[in-house]
């Protein structure tokens, strides 16, 4: 069954500017609406105790008492994702063909991605990061992957293009390289660190254009981002979103390869003037 988080990803463009609100409040004071009635909720945002309870309805609960059952729930049994994660997979242990439904299921949580990402958007990322005179990118822990990746097939790209290293670079290699000239992409996901959120706010207060990727319309990157992306997933653990934001980040890839031509051919004939042999093995007779 879907939780209200995941509801809320998935719903939260649609929600009016008051459901929103609410929203937020759900999301932040997860505690707060597990022990308030409705009114004293709708009181304290300024709205109605009628649009709180339709705000349940937007989110396809039959009311504010389930609402409030499932985040009461959510409380009382946290999951970690690893947990969700592996319970899930569990689950698929139990019925033939482990390893094809694993990938079947990755396979749809990367189509429901290419059917709910906002393209102009994504078109919007895309010609930041063209246009911009350096890109520096963020990830650490679980999306650090994701943010190596990018780095190096954008690098390829183009030229500035620097990885964040938490372990060895420090902040006064961030602020040598975060001013009105920077791109900053932060990849962040549930459970949100803390280092991420912070780089990005001084990237913003620095003039930096701000790329968030993240799993959600309201997560903290949503503060501080010019251009958002999400990537919501109907799967039990936010490990399971990374098959889909590994294809996102490859199709912005891709459109940058064919939307700056010029750069890429020369970038191109740059590669085809090094001397390869030392760096890759070749068979005798190749």
């Amino acid at each position: 069954m879907i939780n209200f988080h995941q509801s809320i990803q998935v719903k939260f463009p649609e929600l009016s500017k008051s459901h929103k609100k609410i929203a937020k409040y759900l999301l932040e004071y997860p505690q707060q609406f597990a022990i308030k009635p409705a009114g004293q909720i709708g009181q304290e945002l300024g709205v109605s105790e009628t649009t709180v309870i339709r705000f349940c309805y937007a989110l396809e609960y039959s009311g504010f008492s389930e609402l409030q059952k499932q985040v009461r729930e959510s409380l009382l049994l946290p999951k970690s994702s690893l947990d969700q994660y592996v319970s899930n997979k569990l689950e698929l242990s139990k019925e033939p063909h482990f390893f094809a439904q694993v990938m079947e299921q990755d396979c749809k949580n990367i189509q429901r991605t290419a059917e709910q990402i906002d393209e102009g958007m994504v078109q919007q990322a895309v010609d930041q990061l063209i246009a911009g005179e350096q890109v520096l990118i963020c990830g650490l822990r679980s999306s650090f992957a994701a943010a190596h990746w990018l780095s190096f097939t954008l690098g390829l790209m183009r030229e500035n293009v620097y990885l964040y290293k938490a372990d060895t670079d420090g902040l006064g290699v961030a602020l040598d390289r975060l001013n009105e000239r920077t791109v900053f992409v932060a990849i962040s996901f549930h459970r949100y660190l803390k280092e991420t959120i912070h780089m990005a706010e001084l990237a913003k207060k620095r003039g930096a254009v701000v790329i968030g990727i993240t799993d959600s319309p309201v997560a903290p990157l949503s503060k501080f981002a010019d251009v958002l992306l999400t990537i919501s997933s109907r799967g039990k653990s936010t490990l399971d979103t990374t098959p889909a934001l590994f294809s996102l980040l490859n199709a912005i890839v891709a459109k940058v390869s064919v939307q700056d031509k010029q750069r890429v051919q020369k970038r191109k004939q740059q590669y085809e003037t090094i001397d390869i042999r030392h760096l890759f093995h070749e068979e005798d007779g190749a």
